[in-house]
């Protein structure tokens, strides 16, 4: 059997509040309840297990590959919120979009730091 990630914990001051940041961003299924965890499930099998920190969150990047559909409805909900938003990962270009390798890409934070970056191709 290859390895595969299973899944991984994203760290929040408010569990709920970020697992429907993430699931409305993303078009996804309402998180499940797993205590202490709020799984968001992703299509290839894989959770985020979202869950209130205790102490200091540390921001992590969280990287999602998507179809050109699938980025311009996550788009078009970015604008639509009005959330700030980086064609890079240092935020240095904002209100801007990247063409890397051919594809489309782009940056928004959560509510708790952690950058989340939707692009077209790896």
């Amino acid at each position: 059997m290859p390895i595969e990630l299973n899944h991984t914990i994203v760290a929040a001051r408010d569990r709920r509040a970020t697992a429907d940041f993430l699931t409305d961003l993303l078009g996804l299924p309402e998180a499940e309840l797993h205590e202490p965890f709020l799984a968001v499930q992703l299509g290839n099998r894989v959770t985020l297990d979202v869950m209130t920190a205790d102490g200091p969150i540390t921001p992590q990047h969280y990287a999602f590959l998507v179809s050109e559909d699938e980025f311009d409805a996550i788009f078009g909900r970015i604008e639509a919120r009005g959330l700030t938003y980086w064609a890079d990962p240092l935020s240095r270009e904002p209100g801007r979009i990247n063409h890397w390798n051919g594809g489309r890409g782009v940056y928004v934070k959560d509510p708790d730091g952690h950058s989340i970056e939707a692009l077209t191709r790896p």
